[in-house]
């Protein structure tokens, strides 16, 4: 039987899903690479209803466009700790490659955070998007409150 710290996680909607995507600075790319998982952080833009993010030629491009479903992840907590909140989209990654996809991608906020020489752009177009919210117990408070040098005993 559950008791008052357990709580279930509700499930959002996908117009929540893609307010949070909006509002997020960065996620995180999986792929298959050489049959295992890989996850990547990245920073991205919210275009049309997918996830755009530029990258360089490597592990995570391949793996992005080597056919298999990827998946992109978001993850938080809100400003008082009471709650925290995860989105995930699955879907299949493509390289822009249409001349007017690539200038209409120029004008995106889309800087690469590491240094070096970012020329791909790639859509994560979405086929399912997830989302659920759930109350953080006060266990989880309290550390997360002890981490941030907020919470003595």
């Amino acid at each position: 039987m559950p008791t008052s710290e357990e709580a279930t996680a509700d499930r959002l909607t996908s117009n929540q899903c893609w307010d949070y995507i909006r509002r997020a600075q960065f996620g995180r790319l999986a792929v298959i690479v050489d049959g295992q998982p890989e996850i990547f952080p990245i920073n991205f833009a919210v275009d049309h209803g997918s996830v755009v993010f530029r990258t360089a030629a490597g592990t995570k491009l391949s793996g992005a466009l080597s056919g298999n479903t990827v998946a992109f992840e978001i993850d938080g907590y809100d400003d008082n700790l009471s709650s925290a909140w995860s989105v995930v989209l699955k879907g299949t990654a493509s390289l822009l490659a249409d001349n007017e996809d690539l200038l209409a991608s120029e004008d995106l906020p889309l800087f690469p955070w590491q240094a070096g020489t970012k020329n791909a752009f790639v859509r994560i177009d979405p086929e399912v998007t997830s989302g659920r919210r759930f109350i953080i117990s006060n266990v989880a408070r309290r550390n997360v409150l002890r981490g941030m040098g907020l919470y003595t005993e």
